[in-house]
Parts: C-alpha cells; sequence; structure tokens
C-alpha cells in the first residue's frame, strides 16, 4: 500500500514575515526561527475578471517559450529522492545508470519542486543542472520549473527541510551573509546557499515559473486567468530579480494562495477542475494542454478537463510512497510511461 497519510502536507504560501526576513536582522532572529507555522490570509483564490481584450493571443518571451520537440517528457515533482529522480529520467529515455544523457534531441520538462522532504536535495539540483549543459549539447533539453519548494527555500522557510537538507549545505570560514549569523549552527550552510543573492537562489534564478513547449504548457500548480492579465513574463522577471537579490521579497502574484506555484484548482482530484478557465488561458497561449504538479495523485498520472489539463504529480518520492510515472507527448500523441513492477515482469 502507498503511504498516503501525507500526500497533501504543504500547508499554504510563504508567510510574508518570513518573506521579510531580510529588512532587519532583529526581525530575523525572531521571525525565521519562530515555531509558529500557521497560515496567513491570502487573496482569494477564485480568478479576478479579464481585462476586455480578453481574446487577445499571449506572446511569451524566448526565456518561456520553446519550439515543439520531437519527442517530449513532464516529470513531477523529485522531493529530494535521487534514487526516485533518476529512475525517472531512464523511464523518460533521458539518461542512463552513469547519470549521461542519451535522450539526443529529447526535451525533458520537470514541473519543480526538486528539493524538501528529502535528503537528497542538493545532490538533484546539482544533477539536474550537469544533465541540463548535457542535453543542451546533445540537441535536446531538459527544462526544470520552479515550484513552491524552491520559492520557500529562498524564502529562507526550511520547514520541509530534512536533517540531511541541511547536512548537504555546511556552513564554510569567511560566509559572511550576516543574517546567517543568528541562525543554528546546522541552518547556516542552507541560509547562506538558498538566500536571495546567494548560489543556489542564482541557480534557481536561471529556472522559469511557466514553460510552453510546442502546443503544451507547463507550470507547478496552475495558469489561471488572472495570471494571464498580470503577466507571465512581467511574474517571471520579478521572481528572478527577487532570486538574484535586487528585491528583498518575491512578488505576491506568485506567493499568493492562488499564485501560480500554489494553485489547486486544475489538480484536485474529486473537485471541479476549472475547466472554464482552462480553455480560456490555453486558447490566449495558443495550446491544447496544461501539464501540472504540486498536488500528489493517488492514481497516478491521470487527465482531467478531457485532456487540456494533465496531472503528473504521483508523489514518487520515497515520503511519499508514490510510483515512479511520467507523461509523454509526441506530437498530439499523450501517454503516461509507467516503470515496471516485479509482478509487471
Amino acid at each position: 500500500m502507498r503511504a498516503l497519510s501525507r500526500l497533501d502536507g504543504d500547508e499554504g504560501p510563504v508567510p510574508r514575515r518570513v518573506r521579510l526576513v531580510f529588512l532587519s536582522l532583529t526581525l530575523a532572529a525572531v521571525v525565521l526561527f519562530a515555531c509558529d507555522r500557521a497560515k496567513v490570509k491570502e487573496p482569494d483564490s477564485a480568478p479576478t475578471p479579464l481585462p476586455a481584450a480578453s481574446a487577445t493571443p499571449v506572446s511569451l518571451s524566448a526565456k518561456l517559450s520553446f519550439p515543439a520537440p520531437e519527442r517530449l517528457v513532464a516529470i513531477g515533482d523529485l522531493h529530494g529522492d535521487l534514487d526516485h529522480a533518476r529512475r525517472a529520467l531512464m523511464l523518460a529515455g533521458a539518461i542512463d545508470a552513469q547519470n549521461r544523457w542519451i535522450g539526443g534531441r529529447l526535451v525533458v520538462v520537470q514541473t519543480g519542486d526538486e528539493i524538501d522532504r528529502g535528503d537528497d536535495d542538493r545532490a538533484i539540483l546539482d544533477l539536474v543542472e550537469d544533465l541540463k549543459r548535457q542535453a543542451a549539447a546533445a540537441g535536446g533539453a531538459l527544462v526544470a520549473l520552479l515550484g513552491n519548494h524552491e520559492i520557500m527555500n529562498a524564502s529562507l522557510d526550511f520547514r520541509y527541510v530534512t536533517a540531511g537538507g541541511f547536512a548537504a549545505f555546511p556552513a564554510h570560514p569567511g560566509d559572511d551573509l550576516a543574517i546567517a549569523a543568528t541562525a543554528p549552527q546546522e541552518q547556516r550552510g542552507r541560509i547562506t546557499a538558498f538566500a536571495p543573492g546567494g548560489p543556489y537562489a542564482t541557480l534557481l534564478a536561471r529556472r522559469p515559473l511557466f514553460a510552453r513547449v510546442g502546443d503544451s504548457v507547463f507550470v507547478h500548480g496552475g495558469v489561471l486567468p488572472k495570471h494571464l492579465a498580470y503577466g507571465l513574463d512581467r511574474m517571471n522577471d520579478q521572481v528572478d530579480d527577487w532570486l538574484l537579490g535586487k528585491h528583498h521579497e518575491p512578488p505576491s502574484s506568485v506567493t499568493a494562495e492562488d499564485g501560480p506555484v500554489w494553485t489547486r484548482v486544475y489538480s484536485t482530484e474529486d473537485a471541479d477542475a476549472g475547466c472554464s478557465d482552462v480553455t480560456r488561458v490555453l486558447e490566449r497561449l495558443g495550446a491544447k494542454r496544461m501539464v501540472v504538479g504540486h498536488t500528489v495523485q493517488h492514481r497516478g498520472v491521470n487527465d482531467t478537463c478531457a485532456g487540456a489539463v494533465w496531472r503528473i504529480d504521483v508523489g514518487l518520492a520515497h515520503y511519499f510512497g508514490g510510483p515512479i510515472e511520467a507523461l509523454e507527448i509526441e506530437g498530439d500523441s499523450v501517454r503516461i510511461l509507467r516503470e515496471a513492477t516485479p509482478t509487471d515482469r
């Protein structure tokens, strides 16, 4: 049996008081490590009306838009499980057992949440960066998106970091980020790595919130009509600037409960999936389908809204005990890839 008791454990968007940690060292010492984790009040998740020109197609910059490949595979949340992440990449035909890219011109999209809950998050981040370079050299691509857990770590919200996850980022002599000096010793290295402007925050700044690959749109939580009205490139640029240390906090349009890395409108099982909204969004983006992660699907990869939304977070990390699955798209053909279990062999 799969361990389902903790499948929906994310408590909600990053509290504003945690995001403001950079404004004052005194406040940081009190706020960052406070034990109160109550979810803050965020804007209502109902989409706001579109402007009058709602039928106008939305164009995306080259940072967010990629041409259609011959073969495209999407992989959901990895959550710090290197072994299962590698197995998913091998299932996709992307890598061999030695972590070498063998996918040629294959494009893989990973929909965020590579980190937290497992001990291997640094190893996964480093592997993905290496594979991005290998894939590009072979004419393919590995597109890794930002999820809510990447945003949380850059906000220094470490509520889901394991002991191994802290140990993977040891503090080093010469690390002079002032805010880390007020933190427990075991957390200082991770703070230095993920605080905006730090090395891993800078790495994350190279990862988009959204990707349109051919006629498929990928996002961690979902794209709502209100996000189009705000501007996807605008949102992405603001997150990049924050991760690079140019702003003190991330844009509220992203961290809100109905932001693109937090919304569950399309991914909550056995609930209204917002099909009318996704239809409007896809029409304006010139796409046929949206692929989302973020919410564990108890029955594995599945679709809703007559194939307009594909939900690919299957809880494949050991923490959740889900299967190893991915989504393959070739032209208009969409199929679920499943790793063979012992009973299948």
